[in-house]
C-alpha cells in the first residue's frame, strides 16, 4: 500500500487546490477547509501560509 501524500486537487479546486488538497489528504468537507483559511487569513500568517502551500505542494 503506497502512502498518502499531500498534493493539490484537481477535483476540489477553487483557486490553487490547496484547500481541496487538504481536504482529501484528511478525507474531510472541502467546504470545511476553506472556511477555516478564511477564518485564518484574517492574520497576515494565514495569507502567508497559503501562498507558500501553493507554491509548495505538488501537483495531481
Amino acid at each position: 500500500m503506497e502512502p498518502r501524500r499531500l498534493k493539490k486537487s484537481t477535483m476540489n479546486r477553487k483557486i490553487c487546490g490547496v484547500c481541496g488538497g487538504i481536504a482529501e489528504y484528511f478525507n474531510i468537507d472541502p467546504t470545511l477547509v476553506r472556511l477555516l483559511f478564511v477564518l485564518f487569513a484574517f492574520t497576515t500568517t494565514g495569507i502567508l501560509a497559503y501562498i507558500i502551500a501553493a507554491i509548495i505542494m505538488p501537483e495531481n
